[in-house]
């Protein structure tokens, strides 16, 4: 039997390969959804919140680490020579820290970690809602990168990623709270789906020869630089657009003023994403100012709904 000191630098690393501080990005969906039920119903069923948290976080770790198998498979994370703390995997199979095999069977342990606790949520609430947006998450995010689909691959990975952390687990928490799938929710939804893409797009921008090397069709090989810098900044500008919409609704009121308050970071992100920045190798404050802003907006959209639930 091994030591339990000798266990640890393992079991550390197979934790980290989750890329366990980008998990915010599933567990902030839940709580807009949660928040915006609250707010509605008037009531908060803690078990069923709790539930769908760890499933969210479960299946988006055992994405992360599925993507980090395949990608080595693809090569591409092998011919990507501009890695940076945000792109590029984990790349832990590149320095002998895992081996593939290890990766895949970690990977597929935390994909059936989150469905066992999906499946669990459907037994309690036997909903059909549950079960279909369960497999999708599950599906969505082994298939992301894994053959013979690779959605990733194929011009339409960062719009699945935008349904499966934005759209789809917002509806999915909502729906838990409430039992209704109506549009209380949507421009919540809409606001956390845009920023989620833009999370993946503005990372996609280091990667863009090692992907092009490998076939990897994402936008930005598609459609070029420049053109997904505009890609880039209408998206973002439209949820602000909808956060001022927002604000002539009594439930959503303060959600789409709170989020306009992120306002100055949005345009520091925006500012961030041109040629001359993501022309540079190493270079990674988009993508930081990115994911500081999809989780301070989300948080804030979170904050508003529960706000207008307790008045």
């Amino acid at each position: 039997m091994a030591k339990p000191a000798d266990a640890w630098p393992k079991l550390t690393v197979l934790f980290l390969a989750s890329r366990p501080k980008f998990l915010v990005a599933s567990a902030t969906p839940v709580l807009i959804g949660s928040a915006a039920g609250y707010a509605v119903a008037g009531t908060f069923q803690p078990y069923l919140f709790v539930l769908a948290l760890l499933a969210m976080i479960a299946l988006h770790a055992g994405a992360n680490i599925t993507n980090d198998y395949f990608d080595h498979i693809s090569r591409n994370d092998w011919v990507n020579e501009n890695p940076t703390p945000f792109s590029g995997g984990r790349r832990f199979i590149q320095q002998g820290l895992l081996s593939p095999g290890a990766t895949l069977y970690t990977a597929l342990a935390s994909l059936a970690v989150g469905s066992a606790i999906g499946l669990v949520i459907v037994l309690v609430t036997r909903s059909l809602v549950i079960l279909l947006l369960g497999l999708a998450g599950l599906l969505g995010g082994f298939f992301y990168t894994a053959r013979p689909i690779q959605l990733g691959y194929h011009r339409i990975g960062e719009l699945v990623i935008a349904l499966l952390f934005g759209l789809f687990p917002v509806y999915g928490s909502y729906y838990l709270q409430t039992r209704a799938i109506d549009t209380a929710p949507l421009s919540a939804a809409l606001v956390v789906s845009i920023l989620i893409f833009l999370v993946i797009l503005v990372n996609e921008f280091a990667d863009v020869k090692a992907d092009a090397a490998v076939n990897k069709r994402t936008l930005i090989v598609w459609f070029g630089i420049s053109a997904c810098v505009w890609i880039y900044r209408i998206p973002l500008a439209v949820s602000f657009l909808i956060a001022g919409i927002m604000l002539f609704h009594r439930m959503t009121f303060f959600a789409g003023l709170f989020y306009l308050l992120t306002l100055p970071l949005a345009v520091l992100a925006m500012r961030s994403v041109n040629r001359h920045d993501l022309a540079k190798l190493g270079q990674s404050r988009p993508s930081q100012l990115t994911v500081i802003l999809h989780t301070v907006g989300t948080l804030a959209l979170a904050a508003g709904l529960l706000t207008s639930g307790l008045r």
